[in-house]
């Protein structure tokens, strides 16, 4: 941080507000203020000159604390493997690769603003997480009546879950995550009309493997912001996949003409 409104800093702007709905003027007004400070506390002196805090964990320290940070890393792709109550060599380099891409002061350690950072991008760890294994993503959500038949693309909002149903039996399940409240993902009954295996959006410039498209140019794809981000982030109203090999499985199944269902549970 250096306490000038630079280029940069207008686009953090820019970038906030498009998430939040508003306008992006790149300029704090008002309102923009007002949204910041309610989601936002307070800075501390450490981070308004960018110094490292105390630290809260670091190598060697052992306990569930240790293992609840390895699972939030876990999920924004910084740390790989198993997680354990130990604080050691992995830890170390995922937190300092973590606290590298968000600019704050690079030390291996987490401190407040690291683990408030962490804490904001990530999703509280389930059982299965914390106890290294692979849940069903769907976790018991009821399947929609409109999936019970046929082949279907089934697509539950409450469970953040897409299920590929073959004659009422599940084949696959995937952790999906959808469109911005200013960019909702349609809800209904649909059909794929299309499908690209190497698409790239023609309005955003991303790219979007394996999308089957099912609703006005909403469509089910992989999503490297989902995979490396979570749940923090959403998309532009596409059905956001990131598990590239089973998706990349479930586009050879799937065909033109077969059911999307997207609905809540």
């Amino acid at each position: 941080m250096t306490g000038r409104y630079d280029a940069e800093t207008v686009a953090a702007v820019r970038g906030f507000q498009g998430k939040r709905g508003l306008e992006r003027s790149g300029t704090v007004d008002e309102r923009t203020w007002r949204r910041l400070v309610r989601m936002t506390r307070t800075p501390s002196a450490d981070e308004m000159f960018n110094r490292a805090g105390p630290a809260l964990f670091e190598r060697g320290d052992d306990g569930h604390d240790v293992r609840v940070i390895q699972a939030r890393l876990r999920q924004i792709a910084w740390f790989f493997g198993n997680v354990s109550d130990h604080y050691g060599d992995q830890t170390v380099s995922a937190v300092r690769g973590f606290q590298a891409k968000r600019q704050v002061p690079v030390t291996g350690k987490v401190d407040r603003r690291t683990l408030d950072l962490l804490v904001g991008m990530t999703t509280t760890p389930t059982a299965d997480e914390l106890a290294n294994r692979a849940p069903d993503p769907a976790d018991g959500a009821p399947l929609d009546a409109r999936c019970r038949t046929g082949r279907a693309l089934c697509i539950d909002k409450t469970s953040n879950s897409l299920r590929w149903v073959v004659d009422g039996k599940t084949q696959m399940s995937l952790d999906v995550r959808f469109g911005a409240s200013y960019s909702p993902t349609r809800e209904g009954l649909f059909h794929v009309y299309w499908k690209d295996r190497d698409h790239v959006s023609r309005m955003y410039g991303s790219a979007m493997p394996f999308s089957m498209f099912f609703s006005r140019g909403q469509a089910v794809h992989f999503s490297s912001d989902f995979a490396a981000r979570g749940y923090y982030g959403a998309s532009h109203g596409c059905v956001n996949v990131r598990d590239y090999s089973k998706l990349a499985s479930l586009f050879d199944q799937v065909g033109v003409g077969d059911k999307v269902v997207v609905y809540w549970s």
